[in-house]
């Protein structure tokens, strides 16, 4: 994986972990659902001192400690301290969202012949898998090394509306180059749609807005959508328009041509990725173990990097617009608008309603495959 920038050295700063026959996952309880089951929390460290909590509600990254140019730890992920404040609501902070992740137009579909209807939770439109997606599961889950953890749900056949018995697996890795791997493996019995992504609110300065941080995104296209946030079929190019990463770019600094109200960005783009892993009538599934470079973000301050990597053929730039202040969440932080970034790897919205998008039905006998790196680290020294 190249390095496209970052320090190696500054990848490697931060407080001196631990040995590796110390290491290890470490497992307590996070609180009880309302049924009376217990939603687990795990940590996981590496030796270069960066350290990620999540739990098995939701497959939900609640914390996640990175390393400045000077060493120094932030929290640099969105959500709660207590497991109470998830079940109470939220804008899918640091979740697993499927069957379907982002907007299916109409919340229904034809798949060979047959209308499948769902409930819809955004306006007319099913949003990342329904009101009660993969997001509000309890997964099942098992430390798999020493900072690994591999969860498991099965979403019955019928779950919010979609046919088939989808088994999902997500193996969620830190590894010791402080990156953050989620590697989704699926299985069905039915043709069913399937787009899965981590939903991560990210804000390298540790507080504050994201207005500043400085953002590439790999994608020479996007998809125009509606008012209503479900594309429209086109495909059209970012040159000369605000939604043009091509070149590093300060986030706020077209905002105001946007014309979005409340103002922000909620798109999608077209990532260059290997378009000839691309099947245009199944799901798309990459080359897993081959991602391609996909973004890279900058905060001035801190002087910390994030590169994501992926399988996917497209992500969801999304920057908390919807956020009012209304949410208090951990230390007491009370999240404005652009308070966190999302860069929501995935394939297109709507696809399963547009046959000319990177197609996303899951048949039997196949497996739906995606690998998604979040990497941390620094600027180099001088750059």
């Amino acid at each position: 994986m190249k390095n496209r920038g970052m320090s190696a050295a500054a990848v490697g700063s931060g407080r001196a972990g631990t040995t590796h026959a110390e290491r290890k996952v470490e497992t307590e309880t996070f609180g009880r659902l309302p049924d009376g089951r217990v939603a687990r929390l795990f940590t996981l460290r590496n030796r270069r001192g960066m350290v990620v909590k999540v739990t098995n509600y939701g497959t939900i990254v609640t914390e996640l400690h990175v390393p400045d140019s000077r060493g120094r730890l932030a929290d640099v992920v969105l959500g709660f301290d207590r497991l109470e404040s998830y079940l109470a609501g939220h804008p899918y902070f640091g979740c697993t969202v499927g069957r379907v992740a982002n907007r299916i137009a109409g919340a229904r579909f034809v798949l060979d012949g047959q209308v499948f209807e769902l409930p819809a939770n955004e306006g007319r439109n099913c949003l990342h898998g329904g009101p009660i997606g993969f997001d509000k599961a309890l997964w099942r889950a098992r430390v798999v090394g020493p900072a690994s953890v591999r969860f498991r749900h099965i979403s019955p056949d019928g779950d919010q509306g979609f046919p088939g018995r989808l088994d999902v697996i997500l193996t969620l890795t830190l590894t010791e180059d402080n990156a953050l791997r989620f590697e989704y493996r699926a299985r069905t019995d039915r043709p069913t749609p399937v787009n899965l992504t981590h939903h991560g609110y990210f804000n390298l300065a540790g507080q504050g807005t994201v207005l500043q941080h400085r953002l590439m995104i790999a994608a020479d296209f996007y998809t125009p959508k509606r008012p209503d946030h479900v594309p429209t079929g086109e495909i059209r190019s970012v040159a000369g328009t605000p939604l043009d990463f091509r070149e590093p770019t300060c986030i706020g600094a077209r905002l105001d041509q946007l014309g979005e109200q409340p103002p922000g960005y909620d798109h999608n783009f077209v990532l260059r990725g290997d378009p000839e892993g691309w099947n245009h009538t199944e799901v798309w599934g990459g080359r897993p173990d081959c991602p391609a470079f996909c973004a890279r973000v900058e905060e001035p301050h801190s002087g910390r990097v994030m590169e994501v990597w992926t399988t996917e053929p497209g992500v969801q730039l999304y920057t908390g617009n919807w956020l009012d202040g209304s949410l208090v969440g951990k230390g007491g932080w009370r999240y404005e608008r652009h308070a966190g970034l999302c860069l929501e790897t995935q394939h297109f919205p709507n696809a399963v309603n547009l046959p000319h998008f990177p197609g996303v039905i899951l048949r039997p006998g196949r497996i739906y495959r995606q690998t998604t790196i979040y990497r941390f680290g620094t600027v180099d020294e001088g750059s």
